[in-house]
């Protein structure tokens, strides 16, 4: 299993996340069903760092339409995918 760190996110017109991102790493862009995928079958780990150095896990949410990624929910909006760049 591989620790994954995601410095950019996809994002569609309406804001969904669609990709995770780090540019340079061989894994990059992996798209959003394929990191739901890998994450509930504990085949990677994906996470946002803030300048801080603080880590915040992206889980997977079941939300009314459908899976999704979030970052863990603390008090840094800096690690949330919405907030970071684009890929």
């Amino acid at each position: 299993m591989a620790d994954r760190r995601v410095t950019k996110s996809g994002k569609d017109s309406d804001g969904d996340i669609t990709s995770l991102c780090n540019p340079g790493q061989y894994w990059s862009p992996k798209g959003k069903s394929s990191a739901i995928n890998e994450i509930e079958n504990n085949t990677h780990t994906y996470y946002v760092q803030d300048s801080y150095g603080r880590r915040a896990d992206i889980h997977v949410v079941n939300g009314v339409n459908g899976k999704y990624l979030r970052t863990d929910p603390n008090s840094s909006c800096t690690d949330n995918l919405d907030n970071i760049p684009d890929c």
